[in-house]
């Protein structure tokens, strides 16, 4: 069942493979990028980021410390509050680190820069975000990812980390969520 489309998905954006060339090439970009880095933090923001971040990491050659935070900014099953909470934050101190976020999906912005503006007071050396999917046209802020893998318009995502409901996250592709859900 995990290579056909899911009863819950409308169709598929993108394929297995379609996702790890594209995070192999995200990858490239970023080792050359922080190829002189010798203090690289990679914060992977949870739960969503596991499935990029994996497969990220695997493609990545320079050194790196990695480490998590858990956001919210969720209510219910697919809508935003526009509020960010800070469930879990970081352990490693980042001060004159080169700090990377990795997160699954920008869509309003409004998380990101919570996050970003939170970490720019702990005066990291420098402070980039790649994103697996990015949603402009969905922004209610002024923020834009340093790396993107692909450009979605405003649907709602399921598989390869992102979910419904907590479910649909083990998908080896991202689908469109159906609408009547």
């Amino acid at each position: 069942m995990k290579n056909e489309c899911h009863p819950l998905v409308e169709k598929i954006l993108f394929n297995h493979k379609q996702l790890q060339e594209k995070i192999a090439e995200l990858a490239i970009k970023i080792n050359k990028d922080y190829e002189k880095s010798n203090s690289l933090v990679i914060v992977g923001i949870l739960k969503g980021c596991i499935p990029f971040l994996a497969e990220f990491i695997k493609n990545l050659d320079v050194d790196h410390i990695l480490d998590f935070m858990v956001l919210s900014s969720y209510q219910g099953k697919t809508t935003q509050t526009g509020s960010v909470k800070i469930v879990l934050d970081l352990v490693t101190d980042i001060y004159k680190k080169d700090v990377l976020i990795v997160e699954d999906i920008v869509d309003t912005g409004q998380t990101l820069t919570k996050v970003k503006n939170l970490l720019l007071t702990r005066n990291p050396n420098s402070l980039k975000v790649v994103t697996l999917l990015d949603k402009p046209s969905n922004r209610k802020v002024k923020f834009k990812p340093d790396y993107v893998g692909f450009e979605i318009k405003n649907e709602f995502v399921v598989g390869f980390g992102f979910d419904y409901d907590e479910k649909l996250r083990n998908l080896p592709y991202i689908g469109i969520l159906k609408k009547e859900n």
